[in-house]
């Protein structure tokens, strides 16, 4: 599906929907760029996917903070000489609350990761993708079903997500010049680490609390790795995948 020699990074790599893209890259051949915030998450995969073809390289980082994204690029550069896709999946929920009783702390945190940290690595990867010979490259941003139809008691992850969309939008077409894709792929209930309280139940907008419809993570992976596999002058711009009986159409 791919050229073996292709160069990736996956931030949030160290579990869930990250983890599981990192070695569906690495099983295709691939130089895939581990980053995250927890070193010994990171590791542990890189030492699980020795068995497969690719190579993994893993670079502690938080990706809201600018000097550790411009040190994390810099380095990718280094040691590989180029970026062809990148994957932005970082994220994080704030603790659910009524939009009245939620911190500014939290609000900024999942601004900061959820958002400013894929506008900086997109900053970052412009640069290199705009220079490398042959130019261009892919970005492909995790959206969310949140970035269509929030959750109760979930405004600052809702927010960012939405804006994530604007993101994409934005990558996509000052991109065109530099032969840079965006695409963004929007997930509703895989199978993953922060999924798993739904299968205790979860709020839903009518104030009961419900167990809902999941699905595995491969599924997500297939659509991610369909993404990344088309040729440049191609892209999926938007792309939903979600557990087919989960409540999304009609929420609220």
């Amino acid at each position: 599906m791919f050229k073996s020699n292709l160069v990736v990074m996956v931030t949030g790599a160290g579990s869930g929907i990250g983890k599981a893209i990192a070695e569906a890259f690495l099983e295709e051949g691939c130089s895939v760029v581990l980053v995250g915030r927890n070193r010994g998450k990171l590791e542990k995969v890189a030492r699980n996917t020795e068995r497969l073809r690719g190579r993994a390289y893993v670079f502690n980082a938080d990706v809201s903070v600018e000097d550790e994204v411009i040190k994390l690029f810099e380095e990718t550069r280094r040691h590989f000489g180029r970026l062809d896709i990148l994957f932005n999946n970082a994220g994080i929920f704030a603790p659910a609350a009524s939009l009245e009783d939620v911190t500014l702390d939290n609000w900024n945190a999942s601004l900061s990761v959820n958002l400013t940290g894929a506008f900086l690595c997109t900053k970052e990867a412009f640069k290199i993708m705009r220079q490398q010979d042959p130019q261009g490259g892919r970005i492909i941003n995790n959206g969310s079903i949140s970035a269509h139809a929030p959750r109760p008691g979930s405004a600052p992850y809702t927010a960012s997500k939405h804006a994530m969309s604007g993101l994409t939008k934005a990558t996509s077409l000052d991109g065109r010049r530099y032969n840079i894709a965006c695409g963004q792929i929007d997930i509703g209930n895989a199978v993953t680490d922060m999924t798993r309280k739904m299968e205790q139940g979860i709020l839903q907008p009518n104030g009961r609390i419900e167990i809902e419809p999941t699905m595995d993570v491969e599924n997500v992976v297939r659509a991610v790795m369909y993404m990344a596999s088309l040729p440049l002058d191609a892209n999926v711009q938007f792309m939903t995948v979600l557990a087919t009986k989960m409540p999304f159409i009609g929420r609220g």
